[in-house]
Protein backbone atom coordinates (compact mmCIF):
# COMPACT_ATOMS: atom_id res chain seq x y z
CA UNK A 1 0.00 0.00 0.00
CA UNK A 2 3.01 2.30 0.59
CA UNK A 3 3.58 2.52 -3.59
CA UNK A 4 -0.36 4.18 -3.86
CA UNK A 5 0.69 6.13 -1.13
CA UNK A 6 3.02 7.68 -2.97
CA UNK A 7 1.51 7.25 -5.98
CA UNK A 8 -1.24 9.30 -4.33
CA UNK A 9 0.95 12.06 -2.42
CA UNK A 10 2.63 13.35 -6.33
CA UNK A 11 -0.95 13.51 -7.47
CA UNK A 12 -1.76 15.54 -4.48
CA UNK A 13 1.54 17.68 -5.11
CA UNK A 14 0.86 18.27 -8.47
CA UNK A 15 -2.98 19.63 -8.41
CA UNK A 16 -1.92 21.67 -5.27
CA UNK A 17 0.68 23.22 -6.99
CA UNK A 18 -1.71 23.98 -10.19
CA UNK A 19 -4.29 25.50 -7.53
CA UNK A 20 -1.65 27.61 -5.70
CA UNK A 21 -0.62 29.07 -9.71
CA UNK A 22 -4.30 29.61 -10.43
CA UNK A 23 -5.08 31.49 -7.25
CA UNK A 24 -1.40 33.49 -7.07
CA UNK A 25 -2.51 34.51 -10.64
CA UNK A 26 -6.15 35.51 -10.10
CA UNK A 27 -4.49 37.57 -6.67
CA UNK A 28 -1.23 39.00 -8.58
CA UNK A 29 -2.55 39.95 -12.44
CA UNK A 30 -3.89 43.38 -13.23
CA UNK A 31 -7.44 43.40 -14.16
CA UNK A 32 -7.60 46.76 -15.55
CA UNK A 33 -8.61 45.95 -19.90
CA UNK A 34 -7.31 48.44 -22.47
CA UNK A 35 -7.84 49.25 -25.79
CA UNK A 36 -4.13 48.40 -26.47
CA UNK A 37 -4.94 45.12 -24.28
CA UNK A 38 -7.25 43.45 -26.72
CA UNK A 39 -5.37 44.13 -29.93
CA UNK A 40 -3.53 41.39 -31.28
CA UNK A 41 -0.02 40.70 -30.78
CA UNK A 42 2.53 40.37 -33.61
CA UNK A 43 5.83 39.98 -32.95
CA UNK A 44 6.16 43.42 -31.42
CA UNK A 45 4.89 44.67 -34.55
CA UNK A 46 0.97 46.59 -35.09
CA UNK A 47 -1.20 44.44 -36.24
CA UNK A 48 -2.00 45.20 -40.53
CA UNK A 49 -5.02 43.51 -41.88
CA UNK A 50 -7.93 41.37 -41.19
CA UNK A 51 -5.93 38.69 -40.01
CA UNK A 52 -6.59 36.00 -42.31
CA UNK A 53 -4.78 35.17 -44.49
CA UNK A 54 -3.43 32.21 -47.07
CA UNK A 55 -0.28 30.49 -46.83
CA UNK A 56 1.57 28.75 -49.55
CA UNK A 57 1.15 25.48 -50.26
CA UNK A 58 4.67 24.97 -51.69
CA UNK A 59 5.76 25.17 -48.06
CA UNK A 60 4.27 22.04 -47.36
CA UNK A 61 6.71 20.61 -49.76
CA UNK A 62 9.79 22.21 -47.46
CA UNK A 63 8.39 20.76 -44.18
CA UNK A 64 7.92 17.23 -46.01
CA UNK A 65 12.23 17.48 -46.81
CA UNK A 66 12.96 18.59 -43.51
CA UNK A 67 10.58 15.97 -41.85
CA UNK A 68 12.66 13.57 -43.79
CA UNK A 69 16.06 15.05 -42.98
CA UNK A 70 15.58 15.50 -39.10
CA UNK A 71 13.84 11.76 -38.71
CA UNK A 72 16.99 10.62 -40.74
CA UNK A 73 19.27 12.54 -37.73
CA UNK A 74 18.04 11.49 -35.62
CA UNK A 75 17.97 7.75 -35.82
CA UNK A 76 21.09 7.36 -37.89
CA UNK A 77 23.28 9.84 -35.25
CA UNK A 78 22.41 7.71 -32.35
CA UNK A 79 22.46 4.27 -33.90
CA UNK A 80 25.74 4.90 -35.60
CA UNK A 81 27.50 5.46 -32.52
CA UNK A 82 26.47 1.65 -30.85
CA UNK A 83 26.71 -0.05 -34.40
CA UNK A 84 29.28 -2.15 -33.27
CA UNK A 85 27.83 -3.71 -30.42
CA UNK A 86 24.10 -4.12 -31.89
CA UNK A 87 24.81 -6.87 -34.41
CA UNK A 88 23.58 -7.94 -37.60
CA UNK A 89 19.84 -7.64 -36.83
CA UNK A 90 20.31 -3.79 -36.00
CA UNK A 91 22.13 -3.57 -39.74
CA UNK A 92 19.18 -5.20 -41.20
CA UNK A 93 16.65 -3.07 -39.72
CA UNK A 94 18.65 0.38 -40.19
CA UNK A 95 18.94 -0.86 -43.85
CA UNK A 96 14.92 -0.99 -44.08
CA UNK A 97 15.17 2.50 -42.47
CA UNK A 98 17.42 3.68 -45.31
CA UNK A 99 15.44 2.25 -47.52
CA UNK A 100 11.63 3.64 -46.30
CA UNK A 101 14.01 7.44 -46.05
CA UNK A 102 15.25 7.20 -49.92
CA UNK A 103 12.08 6.14 -51.17
CA UNK A 104 10.99 9.71 -49.47
CA UNK A 105 13.90 10.84 -50.86
CA UNK A 106 13.35 9.96 -54.65
CA UNK A 107 9.88 10.89 -54.11
CA UNK A 108 11.04 14.98 -53.25
CA UNK A 109 13.10 14.31 -56.24
CA UNK A 110 10.77 13.49 -58.74
CA UNK A 111 9.08 15.83 -58.07
CA UNK A 112 11.49 18.67 -58.30
CA UNK A 113 11.82 19.55 -54.91
CA UNK A 114 15.70 19.57 -54.92
CA UNK A 115 16.41 21.71 -57.21
CA UNK A 116 17.73 25.10 -56.23
CA UNK A 117 15.88 27.12 -58.94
Amino acid sequence: MSGYAVAAAVIGAGVLLVVVAMLARRLLAPRAVTPAGRTTYESGMDPVGSGWAQSQVRYLAFAFLYVVFAVDAVYLFPWALVARELGATALIEVAVFVAIVLVALIHAARRGLLRWT
